[in-house]
C-alpha cells in the first residue's frame, strides 16, 4: 500500500541577472542530509556540487547551475534556505570596537543582489575595438578548483577569457565561443595595461549579495551600536 506524499509547496523567484522568472520548492529532509554532509566536509568542491544539486533538483530541473551567475546562484540558494528552514539566520559578527562577537538575526528574505552602479557590459578600447562583457559563470568556480592553485595570473586569465561574450570593431562582431583559447589569450597579451584594467574593473564591480545590519555590541564594558554590511553567501551563515 502506497503511503500518502506531502506536496512542497511552490514559489516563484527572479534570476538577478537575467530577470527570468522560475518557480521553486523548499528543498527536503533528504536533500538537506546530503548539504550537511558536504557542509561537515569542509571541502569546498564537495560543498558547491552540493549546493548545484540542491539548486536543480528544487527548481524541476529547470535550472542549470554552472550556466548560473555566481551572485544568481548564492541568492537562489539563500531564497531556498530560507523557505526551507526558517528565513531567520543567526550570524556571529565582531563589534568594530572591541572586536567581541555578537551573535545578530538576520532576515535572509531582505537580503538583495546589489546591482546599484553596474558597469556598461561594452568596453571601448580603443576607437574601433572594444569587448562584451558577461559575468563570470559557476562553472568557472569548478574549473579554477582544479587549476594549479600557484598559478594566479593564469587564474586571472581564465576568469577573464570567461567573462568574454565577444570582441568587436567597426566593422564586425567575433563571438568569443567561436574563437580559440590561444587567440583569446593573444588578444588579452596585446591589450595595453589601461586597457585591461578596464576589463578588470568590469569584473570586480560584478553584483552580489549584500546586505546592512546595525547591532549594539554585547558586550557591557563596550555597547558600541555598529553599522556593519555584509556580503557573499557564507556571511550570512558565519
Amino acid at each position: 500500500m502506497a503511503l500518502p506524499r506531502i506536496e512542497a509547496p511552490k514559489y516563484s523567484v527572479k534570476i538577478p541577472s537575467t530577470g527570468k522568472t522560475f518557480q521553486y520548492r523548499p528543498y527536503l529532509v533528504g536533500e538537506e542530509k546530503i548539504l550537511m554532509i558536504a557542509m561537515e566536509s569542509e571541502n569546498q568542491a564537495q560543498i558547491l556540487q552540493a549546493i548545484k544539486d540542491v539548486v536543480k533538483a528544487c527548481t524541476f530541473d529547470k535550472i542549470e547551475p554552472d550556466k548560473l551567475c555566481t551572485f544568481d546562484l548564492e541568492y537562489l540558494f539563500l531564497k531556498l534556505r530560507a523557505k526551507s528552514v526558517g528565513e531567520i539566520s543567526k550570524v556571529g559578527l565582531k563589534c568594530e570596537k572591541c572586536e567581541k562577537a555578537t551573535t545578530v538575526d538576520v532576515n535572509l528574505d531582505e537580503i538583495a543582489v546589489k546591482t546599484d552602479d553596474l558597469p556598461d557590459s561594452k568596453i571601448k578600447l580603443t576607437e574601433t575595438i572594444g569587448v562584451t562583457m558577461t559575468w563570470p559563470k559557476v562553472k568557472l568556480i569548478d574549473q579554477l578548483e582544479g587549476a594549479n592553485k600557484d598559478s594566479k595570473l593564469n587564474n586571472i586569465t581564465d576568469i577573464v577569457l570567461s567573462c568574454i561574450d565577444n570582441i568587436f570593431d567597426d566593422k564586425k562582431v567575433y563571438p568569443a565561443d567561436e574563437q580559440t583559447r590561444e587567440e583569446l589569450v593573444q588578444f588579452l597579451d596585446s591589450l595595453n595595461q589601461s586597457q585591461f584594467a578596464k576589463i578588470q574593473e568590469y569584473i570586480e564591480k560584478m553584483p552580489k549579495l549584500e546586505h546592512t545590519i546595525e547591532f549594539d555590541c554585547t558586550n557591557k564594558d563596550c555597547k558600541h551600536h555598529n553599522v556593519l554590511t555584509i556580503s557573499g553567501m557564507a556571511s550570512f551563515f558565519a
